[in-house]
């Protein structure tokens, strides 16, 4: 679901705050029918949902709102930012940056231990879950 084409950038987009259809069309220059396939989907796997809203005068048209597993994906996003930033970056510098709210210090992703503390990549490693031995 995450690997369609353009889903990814609608989610950057909504983790903005853009909930419109034409905002979303506006920003990605993408085909109204891609788009409503794209968010159609997104809200079939519960990571958007669907909210009717009614400009005075206007017919009912409809917002996209991230559910909290649709939130829960910012970190995703921020994670392949902060590899392209790095590795393909832009010659402008990056495109946005991630600040914690209120004292504006600058965030990245990573991997993090119960106690808060940031592992570094060449100490985490993966375990599969068939390597348990009671699973």
């Amino acid at each position: 679901m995450l690997g369609e084409r353009w889903t990814l950038l609608i989610l950057r987009d909504a983790l903005e705050g853009m909930t419109r259809f034409g905002s979303f069309q506006e920003s990605l220059g993408i085909a109204p029918d891609v788009l409503t396939d794209r968010l159609n989907t997104l809200v079939e796997y519960e990571v958007m949902r669907r909210e009717a809203y009614q400009e005075p005068g206007r017919r009912t048209r409809y917002e996209y709102e991230l559910t909290e597993a649709g939130k829960q994906l910012h970190v995703i996003i921020g994670g392949l930012q902060q590899w392209g930033d790095a590795n393909l970056p832009w010659p402008d510098g990056p495109t946005a940056l991630r600040q914690t709210r209120g004292t504006s210090k600058p965030l990245h992703v990573g991997f993090v231990d119960e106690d808060g503390r940031e592992v570094p990549l060449d100490e985490v490693d993966t375990v599969h879950f068939n390597d348990y031995p009671n699973r």
